[in-house]
């Protein structure tokens, strides 16, 4: 492909000619590594400087309130791994390559098993920030790293790592940039951990009664599963024959976090489909619980027009119309306030299990009809809001992501 004029090609990308590709080594005048040894032998309960671990940091920020403390005489006693503000910390083990910069509010605090970029007015410790949580900068480590159930890579080959430095200028220009849209982010964040806390608020108070939505005072009845359900049924106990195309077939694994994804959803022929759906008739407005595996006592509204074939991981609840019991209601009830009587009545160590026999027993606080609907309404909306909410993030993750491809590489130039 030709250059545009004014850009030369390196070994990381086509960059402006006045950009140099640096290795980290000769960016930065110092690297090290924090305190290698269990940072545990540290920790005291009275301690007031934090000892931040790979854990407390995630791309461009360092979340430290958690962080375990040591005291004061600690400090002063590990000066290699003692960090300033300006200071990089990028994650060794766990998840490798996630970097962030120590804010002016941790200046003077530790930390063990990272990788520490020193700052120097040679370079804006933001941008190279960005740099190293870019897709150049982690795909570097994703070379080098190693370990299976713990990924983690070595400082020996970190400082090899090659990045295209512009103008310190121009540094600032783009960390300002990706700045302002990480701040964007996280305004968002907090919006969205704000609107999840009050819709687990109105929950809490909906859903048991505590507070009734205006024009609402019929009186409430305690109701089994087996009482407000027409039918209660598990899927196939025997696996279909593999291949075809024409129905789809859920296992537990479809049904996690309050939702159906069929994403990974195999299909069977017709004729295994029709010999388990005989058994279990999924359809539309059904709910299912997952009632044995590793996400035991997940429950989602089958929200699909077509009919599809269950295993007995999963059991279908349908509500009898003569409770007037709606689905989502009883969704919610069961998804947050029937965890308790799902974790008392799981049994299995290796394996965890609910028994058709024990979901039949759960009791929940059943509200008439029409304020139930009116219940739905209203967590229905907030559900919605948060969507949106969710929705503009990512596409905002999306935008900084593709703003870091145009501006790390000069593609888009600032100055």
């Amino acid at each position: 492909m030709e250059l545009r004029p004014g850009y030369k090609q390196t070994e990381v990308a086509a960059v402006p000619d006045q950009w140099e590709v640096k290795p980290l080594s000769h960016i930065s005048p110092r690297q090290s590594v924090g305190l290698v040894i269990n940072p545990s032998t540290y920790f005291v309960d009275s301690g007031t400087v934090p000892m931040l671990v790979g854990s407390d940091v995630s791309e461009n920020s360092i979340n430290w309130a958690g962080a375990r403390r040591i005291s004061e005489t600690s400090n002063r006693l590990l000066p290699a791994s003692r960090l300033k503000a300006g200071d990089l910390v990028t994650v060794r083990v766990g998840e490798p390559g996630v970097t962030a910069v120590v804010p002016p509010e941790l200046d003077g605090c530790n930390c063990a098993s990272m990788m520490i970029v020193r700052q120097h007015p040679s370079f804006d410790s933001h941008w190279l920030c960005f740099a190293m949580n870019s897709q150049l900068g982690r795909s570097q480590v994703a070379h080098v790293q190693y370990g299976t159930a713990q990924k983690q890579f070595n400082i020996s080959h970190a400082v090899d790592f090659r990045f295209a430095v512009p103008p310190l200028p121009e540094q600032r220009a783009i960390a300002a940039a990706l700045s302002d849209v990480d701040a964007l982010l996280g305004a968002l964040e907090r919006l969205i951990a704000k609107k999840r806390d009050l819709k687990q608020a109105a929950m809490q108070q909906l859903l048991t009664g505590k507070t009734r939505l205006p024009g609402f005072h019929g009186e409430w009845k305690v109701m089994t599963l087996h009482e407000v359900c027409q039918k209660i049924q598990d899927g196939t106990h025997f696996s279909p024959k593999p291949g075809g195309n024409d129905y789809l077939y859920v296992t537990s694994k479809n049904i996690r976090f309050g939702t159906l994804d069929m994403s990974t959803a195999e299909r069977i022929s017709a004729a295994e489909h029709f010999k388990i759906y005989a058994r279990c008739d999924v359809k539309k407005g059904d709910l299912l619980l997952t009632k044995d595996g590793a996400n035991t006592g997940n429950a989602a509204l089958n929200s699909l027009d077509e009919p599809f074939s269950l295993l007995s991981s999963v059991a279908m609840l349908r509500f009898d119309s003569r409770h007037h019991v709606a689905g989502y209601y009883m969704h919610q009830l069961l998804s947050n306030f029937g965890q308790v009587q799902i974790k008392e009545a799981i049994s299995g160590n290796a394996i965890t299990r609910l028994t058709l026999q024990k979901i039949r027993a759960f009791r929940f606080p059943v509200a008439p009809f029409a304020e139930q609907t009116a219940i739905a309404e209203v967590l229905s909306e907030m559900e919605a809001e948060l969507a949106g909410l969710e929705q503009r993030r990512n596409k905002t993750r999306a935008l900084k992501q593709a703003m870091m491809q145009e501006l790390l590489t000069g593609r888009t130039r600032l100055v």
